[in-house]
């Protein structure tokens, strides 16, 4: 992968006469997707944001969707509450580089010391004609405690992010924090099964039954074209307009990409190639293998308001190398696959976004790992077809009540699904899913709920219910995707709940309150019930700056 990055990126800055401005992107978690969100609902149609099945956004993007619609409220035609022209003014405050109007409408009434805080979202900020530069910190404090729980629950998270142009050719980003966290009993069940802390990679135990984990991102980006953005870096990307991807996930470990983003007419195109690490057990300091994965996504807006994307990807292990065959920019890696002899884990899906009666949006994604037509039709439950469905749909302004967002969603994912018969191939990172994070033989139901009754107070909750068949003594019935599905217990009868099912109501809200940008202070509660075990509740207060919150959504 390395090899392929140091030759593919000179080649496409020699074939480049001229760069065009860049950008970088939002980072995960950030306040503006809910405002995004909402603005193309808004609008009922597709607009220069219509294609919001990949993230993360790009700031220029974002900015100028903003900025769109608030030409649109200016002249009567969308309207606006007062808290979206708060979220909007917002957004601009903290994506200045993109926004035209001079600096001295963002500037700070009280700078510290004349150099700190200039402007009321930077710690540091520099725009010069051919620099800009933004430095914050980073801070994410959480103390609480639980049902059973004879310990305090922490979730401490410093550090500093940074992003920048130069001469409006290259763009950069990073954020390094160090993070120390004792979560709730099932999210330390989950370390020890998984040895992994969900959204990070490597971690070393801290104190009693917590965890210490350093998380650095970053990349930089350029453009080929006026149509074609680059991303090379280390971070998390996800595909989909749901809560849950069935393509790729955010909620596992960081990777290695090259995204090549191509935008043009009605067509959006994506080429993402990443560096990932199989499963392991670490024993010591010493080399972890690589294996590597390429996926596509092509989404092309069909009306003014239904888009629809066709996704693939390939999962697939050399020894420590990447395979060129899989720089075919053009879509159907199945292809690829067959030609070197279709050894690899191949899926493809479809997904589409529908705006209807500008409050509504209904989406969802159809994914196909393996099947067998005649199978299918005979509902036998026959081991190969592998596949999973989403559907949702959001509601903003719920009831006429502004500012009211209600979310449903259901993914249904069938046994063996993202397995293979070479555990490198399984469609995993990190010991981590790259998709959604309860792998297989579930059926899980969504519902959120986000409510700002005004600029600075915010209330959000979400329920999540799943069942999920799990492996018994000497039996694989398919849930768990880093087991070799030559391993399964049976051909036919594998129903989604089979094995040992599990049910679980996990169940959480948050106030939160807005003390200045991008501070918050909030009070959050949990409740979760699986079966055959109490019922358990936990309770923490925080305060975090620039930083995205900390979920035990599963």
């Amino acid at each position: 992968m390395r090899k392929l990055i140091s030759f593919l990126i000179p080649a496409l800055l020699l074939t480049t006469e001229s760069l065009f401005a860049q950008t970088t992107y939002l980072p995960e978690g950030n306040k503006a997707y809910p405002l995004l969100e909402r603005l193309e609902i808004k609008q009922g149609k597709n607009s220069n944001l219509n294609f919001s099945s990949t993230k993360p956004f790009s700031r220029r993007s974002a900015v100028q969707e903003a900025r769109y619609a608030d030409s649109l409220y200016k002249m009567g035609e969308l309207p606006l509450t007062e808290v979206d022209r708060y979220n909007i003014r917002s957004l601009y405050l903290n994506n200045m580089e993109w926004v035209p109007e001079s600096d001295a409408s963002f500037e700070s009434k009280h700078p510290v010391w004349n150099t700190f805080y200039k402007t009321p979202a930077h710690l540091f900020y520099v725009n010069e004609k051919d620099f800009f530069l933004a430095i914050d910190p980073v801070l994410s404090f959480q103390y609480g405690s639980g049902t059973g729980e004879e310990d305090a629950l922490y979730y401490n998270k410093r550090g500093i992010t940074l992003r920048g142009r130069i001469a409006n050719k290259i763009g950069f980003s990073t954020t390094i924090t160090d993070n120390q966290e004792r979560g709730p009993l099932f999210f330390r069940d989950y370390v020890t099964t998984h040895r992994a802390v969900p959204g990070v990679g490597f971690y070393k135990p801290f104190k009693k039954n917590g965890y210490d984990y350093f998380d650095g991102r970053g990349s930089f980006t350029f453009n080929v074209t006026k149509y074609i953005d680059v991303q090379f870096g280390y971070d998390k990307n996800f595909i989909g307009n749901g809560e849950r991807s069935l393509f790729l996930d955010n909620t596992g470990n960081s990777t290695l990409f090259l995204k090549l983003n191509t935008k043009i007419w009605k067509l959006n195109y994506q080429n993402l190639f990443m560096e990932l690490v199989p499963t392991f057990v670490k024993h010591g300091d010493h080399l972890l293998d690589r294996k590597y994965a390429a996926m596509h996504h092509l989404s092309m807006n069909v009306t003014p308001w239904l888009n629809i994307g066709l996704f693939e990807g390939v999962v697939f292990g050399r020894k420590n190398r990447f395979d060129f065959m899989y720089l075919n920019p053009i879509i159907f890696l199945r292809h690829v696959e067959g030609t070197v002899g279709s050894p690899d884990n191949a899926l493809a899906g479809i997904d589409f976004k529908a705006n209807a009666m500008k409050q509504f949006q209904f989406y969802g994604q159809l994914l196909l790992d393996e099947f067998l037509l005649k199978e299918i039709f005979k509902n036998n439950g026959f081991w190969a077809n592998k596949y999973g469905y989403q559907l949702g749909v959001k509601y903003i302004d719920a009831f006429n009540i502004k500012n009211l967002d209600l979310q449903v969603e259901a993914n249904r994912v069938r046994p063996f699904t993202y397995s293979h018969y070479d555990s490198v191939a399984n469609y995993t990172h990190y010991n981590q899913p790259l998709a959604h994070q309860l792998e297989a033989n579930f059926q899980e139901f969504i519902g959120k709920v986000r409510y700002q009754p005004s600029p600075k107070w915010r209330f959000d909750a979400a329920v999540h219910y799943y069942y999920k068949g799990l492996d018994t003594a000497n039996a694989n019935f398919g849930g768990d995707i880093f087991k070799l599905y030559s391993t399964r217990t049976k051909n036919y009868d594998n129903f989604v709940g089979g094995g040992d099912r599990i049910q679980v109501l996990n169940a959480a809200a948050t106030l939160g309150y807005e003390l200045k940008e991008n501070l918050m202070i909030e009070a959050n509660v949990l409740f979760r019930k699986e079966s055959a075990t109490d019922p358990a509740t936990f309770y923490n207060i925080g305060i975090r700056l620039n930083a995205p919150k900390r979920n035990y959504n599963f």
